[in-house]
């Protein structure tokens, strides 16, 4: 390639993903700074992105993810599994199910006694409100003026109201705000949708509108090769972009906001990770870091399904008439049945007594996950039924994230390992003996058929085993591959900080030590958030009576 003369900027921002984007918005508030974004991907102009109902095919759509696989998985026969990550303005937050969730205080609170000072829950939560425009508004717990708009799941036709009466005769409580005084119980979702019916994803809520700004400068397919290093510092990145490489400075730092997959590549193609695995690619290490790649976190997640006995689910409305008029509403008004997110309630509990916070969630969805439009007269329609996903909170399992080649051409290996524990199996098993018993308590007992998956005659711990090993899959919440901490395994400091490197931090899903127990969006835009502050040496007071 071509290589052409070097910029400057104060602060290179490496990704334009959920914490990238806000970065990008909140440095540039600066007006005396120069702030560079690089995204690899493109513009966020596919139609499956900005309508809500359009997730269930965004994260396929090819150019618009990584294309990720991973490795075979030996506690899943061997199994690879899809690991989309977002390659478009707004990185995942613009392909992923717009679910938020922030998780249990406890997960937080976890990071502060592994030594993550300033991460508790007190310290997270005044960001997490700083980040939103909730529909509930301003309070104790969330933000009403925020860039993120958050609105609860539209379930008028999503068959919320039976799993709710469902929660007390089950034995189990209801919430009416998992984000607030009461983190667990059945619950009716909350999601990243605007007041428009569009996807608010980081890009559209934070970096979109922060462009008009002299000082801030988007680069989009420019892929990140490398980071640029003098004498122990960051001092700048070399980027293919338009068939060149360029290298660009930074004059502050530089910010890498890659995600748990892409920023340990990079790192390590930079020369920043275990040595003994960059000298066999002929990489030379300039700084040892053990932790680089490792301690991969991820949900697993095993979809049940069961028969409905009435023609009641979604699936009705995926006739297509319905769609077709539908589709239209939501274009013109933003509104409709393809302008939310189908999840009838979300369920966060605690499946053994001595647990002191939730260990599965049930992600109940009033349709099966492979249904598609239809046709009267034309096409036979599936039968109806509930899909419920059963996932795993806390993860015991850990997996890496490693070099494929010395080519920032090739994608990293992903060694997802999930259920490599014997006692996720004991843990998946009770969440799904619960999900069964749920799902035939009245009044969703009236609603629900047969078990279709694992299936009615799959009792047995052996049965249950053979079809977790075939059925598990994982969520696509990665975390922890650049883990913040202080042992000989942390990747940054708790201020983000790259161990051993001047200049540089990381700053995204990777840095988590712990999988909060909740989908990860909201928590990776809370980093990108509290990330700002740190750079600028700023902090927001921690919350107090929480």
């Amino acid at each position: 390639m071509a290589r052409a003369s070097a910029d400057t900027y104060d602060y290179i921002i490496i990704g334009a993903g959920s914490a990238g984007c806000v970065l990008a918005d909140r440095l540039s508030e600066d007006k005396d700074v120069r702030v560079l974004v690089l995204e690899a991907g493109g513009k966020d102009s596919h139609p499956y992105i900005h309508m809500p109902l359009g997730f269930l095919k965004a994260m396929f759509v090819p150019g618009m993810t990584w294309g990720y696989m991973s490795e075979p998985i030996p506690a899943l026969n061997g199994r690879r599994l899809p690991a989309p990550r977002g390659k478009v303005l707004g990185g995942s937050s613009s392909i992923n199910g717009m679910f938020y969730m922030r998780g249990h205080p406890h997960d937080y609170d976890t990071w502060r006694q592994m030594g993550c000072e300033g991460w508790g829950y007190a310290d997270v939560l005044p960001y997490f409100k700083r980040m939103e425009t909730s529909w509930r508004g301003e309070g104790k717990y969330h933000g009403g003026s925020g860039p993120l708009s958050v609105r609860p799941i539209d379930t008028r036709l999503l068959l919320h109201d039976p799993l709710m009466e469902t929660a007390r005769n089950a034995g189990y409580g209801v919430s009416d705000d998992l984000s607030g005084a009461i983190p667990e119980g059945f619950s009716k979702g909350e999601v990243t949708i605007d007041k428009r019916g569009r996807r608010a994803s980081a890009y559209r809520a934070y970096l979109h509108p922060a462009l008009k700004r002299p000082n801030l400068t988007l680069e989009m397919e420019a892929l990140t090769t490398r980071i640029l290093m003098e004498t122990g510092r960051a001092i700048g990145v070399e980027v293919s972009h338009d068939g060149q490489l360029r290298q660009i400075r930074a004059e502050r730092e530089v910010i890498l906001c890659g995600g748990a997959y892409n920023s340990p590549q990079l790192l390590m193609l930079s020369g920043i990770g275990p040595a003994d695995e960059l000298i066999p690619h002929g990489i030379r290490p300039i700084v040892d870091l053990k932790g680089v790649g490792k301690n991969l976190s991820e949900h697993p997640n095993c979809m049940m399904r069961f028969q409905a006995k009435k023609p009641v689910t979604f699936l009705r409305e995926l006739r297509y008439d319905r769609a077709v008029m539908s589709a239209a509403q939501w274009a013109l008004f933003g509104t409709g049945p393809f302008a939310t997110q189908i999840n009838s309630c979300n369920v966060v509990i605690r499946t053994a007594p001595h647990l002191d916070q939730p260990d599965i969630q049930l992600m109940c969805n009033p349709v099966r996950m492979d249904a598609k439009l239809w046709f009267p007269g034309l096409t036979k329609a599936l039968e109806h039924a509930f899909q419920v996903g059963v996932v795993i909170l806390h993860p015991l399992s850990r997996g890496e994230v490693t070099l494929r080649s010395a080519s920032p051409l090739d994608g990293p290996k992903v060694q997802l390992n999930l259920m490599s524990s014997p006692a996720e199996f004991e843990i998946m098993r009770r969440g799904i003996r619960e999900a069964r018993r749920i799902y035939h308590t009245p009044p969703q007992g009236e609603l629900t058929g047969t078990e279709a998956a694992p299936g009615d005659d799959a009792q047995s711990d052996d049965e249950l085993d053979d079809w977790i090993r075939k059925a598990c899959s994982a969520t696509q919440h990665p975390v922890g591959t650049c883990s913040m901490g202080l042992g000989a395994e942390a990747v940054v400091d708790p201020e983000l900080r790259v161990v051993g490197v001047q200049g540089l931090r990381v700053a995204d899903a990777s840095i988590m030590p712990t999988v909060p127990g909740a989908n990860t969006n909201a928590s990776a835009i809370m980093i990108g958030e509290k990330a700002a502050d740190l750079v600028r040496g700023l902090r927001l007071p921690p919350t107090e009576g929480v």
